[in-house]
Parts: structure tokens; C-alpha cells; sequence
């Protein structure tokens, strides 16, 4: 256990809550709103740019962020991080073009970098192993409804108010989590001061940076033999290598490989890599799905994300209350069962099937993934004491945030396609060719556009749709798969509680104050 001493510690709950909501909320928010954003401000050619900027500076903040934490301590860069992110929001929502808004969204990203883990890794700071599961459980249900959640969210607050308020929402939230943070969360300043590994982040960034662009830009802009994409990949490479090598020479390495030779860690941080590229295709495109196959508004989309809210929210406090029961291992394999099982129906979508097949197929895939939000974050920081332990929960955090921001662009190149080739199958040329559930497919995706509509040709632009989401579905099972054989390959250490009469003192105070 910490040498951390806590008062109000419910407090503490609540404001690590607040900011977790917050950070994890804000891409789908963001999501939802992005059609009104780019009719707004124009740049449709650059508005990748916007989900790209606050992605690529989270997965860097986060290692770093995780490692200072080790060093300096939790609250200060916990606190940085949301002083970041709010000034980030307000800034967005003040963005008078794309690249004003994409440079303000990496602000907020670079404080979302820092949140994210830091929040996870003082639970297991303050809290006693008997009490990790349930709480660990509470907070990777936030993780679950944050992600499905936003999209609602943005619709609302896009279609009563304005968009800039899916930016302006993040005040209230961040400013509450600060003052609670700052009053109540007390820590011990025994920490050992490491160098930082700047040349190993720097690498990370710019080879991430060169991948994201190359499968954005190529087949769309570019074509995927151009000499720029070839050029792009080939930088992504380099730097990677650069990257390994860098982190194997560094005394304090950002991403430390010696970690990775602990079998629980490897594999529980493979599992949510590959959960993250398949879980993210479902948050994207069922909301799609019932606009464009189903009809429906943009807020009757998010309203039907809600069971597999709940199924998440159910999963995963379920899997923080087996922790102390059984293996990471068993707990991971169940829910892989349902995960895949749930991916595998949605990729039997068609226009035909009912809301009430749908929302049995999103319960099963929310329940499946819930577990992961809860048992995969204490797998990962299982074997680490303290010293370690931010920079384990970075790790797994930053694993996540990569399989997401893979999934998105891999799965967004996979629709788009699939989409167009069917369009071209169905004979339908003109606008509706312009491409994918983007913004050539915007035209459907609201009831008052389907009424201006040749009744053949939307037929024919739903059918087209529909197929091919539930081939995106098919392609996500890919990942599924490779999640639940990383599973399957996990050690077999469960959540050890020590016996009554060896509770250290400080896991006796953070719980007597709760």
C-alpha cells in the first residue's frame, strides 16, 4: 500500500469520476456534433484533423504523464491535467476555423493524456486490495457509459443548443473535479525522481502521427501507391524502429519493455488493445445504422446506444466484484464469450432486422466489454508496487487509446469502401456516391433529407449502408478474436487480499474515511 493519507475521501471518488467522465466522454461528444461543426466552420477536407489531434496527444501524454506521476507525485499532475483540458474546451469553443479548433483539441488531448491514468492508478493507491475490485468496478462503469453516452449527448446539447457546447459541457465537470481534487486529496511526497525519456516520446508522436495520416489520407486524398502515403508509412516505420531503440537504451524508458516481460501485463494490455479496435465500431456505427438503415434523428440514435450502456455499467462492476474471486483470466475469458458473441450478430445486420434483435445484440456486447473497462486496468498494474504503478496503468491506458484511434480510421476506411463499392453495384451515381456514413451520406441520415429522396435511390443508399456496416462488423471480429486469444494466454493471478491482521495502516484510513 501508498503512504498516502486522504480526507473526504468520497470527495476524492467523486472528482476522479468527474474527470474521468469528462475526458473519456469528450471524443464521441464530439463525434456526434461534427457534421453541424464542419457546415459551421467549413474545412470538410481537414475536419479529420479534429479527432486525429486530440487522439495522437493523448497517446503521447499519457506514458509521459504516467511516468511524472511515479516521479512527482499524483495530485499535481492530475490537477495540470484538468487545468489543461478546460482551457482547451473553452478555447474550442471559441474556434473560428478547423485548424483553430484541431490545435485547441490537442490541448485538451495533452490533458486528457494526463487524467486518464492518473485517476486509475490512485485507486489503487489509496485503496486496500479488498476494496480495489468494487471500485475499480464504479470507475470502469464511468469508462463504459462515457463512451456510449456522449453520442446522446452531443446530439442534444448540437440540437437544442449549439455546438460549441459539447466544448462549454466540460466546464461544470472540470471545474468541480479541480476544487474537489485540490481540497480533499492529500499525498506523501515519497517519490523517487527518474529522468524523463524525451527522445522515446517524441518518436512515439511522430510515428503515430506519419500511421494515422497515412490510412486517413490514403484512398481518399491520395492514392494508397502515391509517393506521399508510401512516404507516410515508410516515416511510421523508421520512427517505430528509431522508437524501439531509443526505449531500450533509455535508463527511464516512457514505455519500459522490461514490463512487458511480465506475462499478466503483456497480455492484459494486448486484450485491451485489440478490445479497443473492436469495441470503438460498435460506438460508431450502431448510432449510423439506425439513422441511415433504421430512420431516426440523430438523438433517437444515441437513444438506442443506451443497453448497451447498461450492459457495460452491469459487466463491469461485475468484474470488479469477481476479482477477489476468481482469476483475471476466467473473469476475461466469460466475457470474451459474450463480446465476440454480440460482434458476431451485429455482423448479421440488415435493413430487415427489428430494434428489439439490436438492442439484444447491443446488451451482449456491452455486458462483454464491460468486464474488460474494470478486470483489464488491475490486471496490468497487478504485479507493480507503487513506484511502477503509474507507469502500468499509462501503459494500458495508452493501449486502449491506440486500439480506439486505430479502429476508428481502419474501420472508417473498411465502411467507406465497402459502402461506396455498393453504391457502384446498385448503379446509383451523384451525390449519394460522395462517399460512406460521412458526410455524402448525410443526405439520409435525417427524416427531413429522406423525404427529398427518389424512393429507388434511397432504397438503394439504405441497403447499401446497411450492408456495409454489418461487413465492417464482420471485419471487427478480427480483433475480437485476437482480444480473446490474448486473453486466453493471461497468467492466472487474481486479486490477492491479504488477511485482516496485515491490512497495512494506510489501507485501514483511505477505507475508514469513505
Amino acid at each position: 500500500m501508498s503512504n498516502i493519507r486522504t480526507t473526504k475521501i468520497g470527495w476524492v471518488i467523486a472528482a476522479l469520476l468527474l474527470g474521468i467522465l469528462m475526458a473519456a466522454m469528450d471524443n464521441t461528444i464530439v463525434a456526434t456534433a461534427m457534421g453541424t461543426i464542419v457546415s459551421d466552420l467549413g474545412g470538410f477536407d481537414r475536419f479529420v484533423w479534429v479527432t486525429s489531434a486530440y487522439m495522437v496527444a493523448m497517446m503521447a501524454g499519457t506514458p509521459i504523464f504516467g511516468k511524472l506521476s511515479d516521479m512527482y507525485g499524483r495530485k499535481i499532475f492530475f490537477v495540470s491535467g484538468l487545468a489543461l483540458f478546460i482551457v482547451g474546451s473553452i478555447l474550442c469553443g471559441m474556434a473560428q476555423d478547423i485548424v483553430q479548433l484541431s490545435i485547441f483539441r490537442a490541448i485538451q488531448g495533452i490533458g486528457g493524456g494526463a487524467i486518464m491514468p492518473i485517476a486509475f492508478t490512485i485507486i489503487f493507491d489509496i485503496f486496500p486490495p479488498e476494496k480495489r475490485g468494487k471500485v475499480g468496478g464504479l470507475f470502469g462503469a464511468v469508462f463504459g457509459v462515457s463512451s456510449i453516452f456522449g453520442p446522446l449527448l452531443g446530439a442534444f446539447l448540437t440540437e437544442t443548443l449549439d455546438w460549441r457546447w459539447v466544448f462549454y459541457i466540460n466546464l461544470p465537470l472540470g471545474i468541480l473535479s479541480l476544487i474537489f481534487i485540490a481540497l480533499s486529496y492529500h499525498e506523501s511526497k515519497k517519490y523517487v525522481k527518474q529522468k524523463i525519456d524525451w527522445g522515446g516520446a517524441l518518436t512515439l508522436v511522430a510515428s503515430i502521427v506519419s500511421l494515422l495520416f497515412a490510412l486517413e489520407l490514403g484512398g481518399n486524398e491520395y492514392a494508397w501507391d502515391s509517393g506521399v502515403i508510401l512516404g507516410l508509412f515508410a516515416a511510421f516505420l523508421l520512427l517505430l524502429i528509431v522508437f524501439i531503440r531509443v526505449e531500450t537504451k533509455a535508463s527511464e524508458p516512457i514505455i519500459s519493455f522490461s514490463m512487458f516481460k511480465n506475462r499478466l501485463f503483456a497480455t492484459s494490455n494486448a486484450a485491451a488493445l485489440f478490445i479497443g479496435v473492436t469495441f470503438i465500431s460498435a460506438t460508431v456505427y450502431i448510432p449510423i445504422f439506425v439513422q441511415g438503415v433504421l430512420g431516426g434523428s440523430a438523438t433517437n440514435s444515441g437513444n438506442i446506444l443506451t443497453p448497451m450502456m447498461l450492459g457495460s455499467v452491469v459487466g463491469s462492476q461485475l468484474g470488479g466484484f469477481l476479482t477477489t474471486r476468481t482469476s483475471y483470466r476466467n473473469i476475461m475469458m466469460g466475457a470474451s464469450l459474450f463480446f465476440v458473441a454480440g460482434i458476431c450478430l451485429l455482423g448479421m445486420l440488415t435493413p430487415d432486422t427489428s430494434r428489439t434483435m439490436l438492442v439484444l445484440d447491443m446488451i451482449l456486447t456491452g455486458f462483454g466489454v464491460g468486464f474488460s473497462f474494470s478486470v483489464l486496468s488491475m490486471a496490468a498494474v497487478h504485479s507493480f508496487d507503487m513506484r511502477q504503478r503509474g507507469a502500468a496503468t499509462s501503459s494500458n491506458r495508452f493501449m486502449i487509446s491506440l486500439g480506439t484511434t486505430l479502429g476508428i480510421t481502419a474501420f472508417g476506411i473498411i465502411q467507406r469502401n465497402l459502402f461506396t463499392s455498393k453504391m457502384v453495384d446498385s448503379g446509383v451515381k451523384g451525390p449519394a456516391m460522395s462517399g460512406g456514413a460521412g458526410a455524402g451520406a448525410n443526405s439520409f441520415l435525417t427524416p427531413e433529407g429522406r423525404e427529398h429522396i427518389p424512393h429507388d435511390v434511397l432504397d438503394a443508399m439504405v441497403r447499401a449502408l446497411s450492408s456495409s456496416i454489418s461487413h465492417t462488423f464482420v471485419w471487427a471480429l478480427i480483433p475480437a478474436v485476437l482480444a480473446a486469444g490474448a486473453i486466453f494466454l493471461m497468467s492466472k493471478e487474481r486479486l490477492a487480499i491479504p488477511p485482516k491482521g496485515n491490512i497495512q495502516p494506510s489501507g485501514r484510513q483511505a477505507e475508514g474515511r469513505g
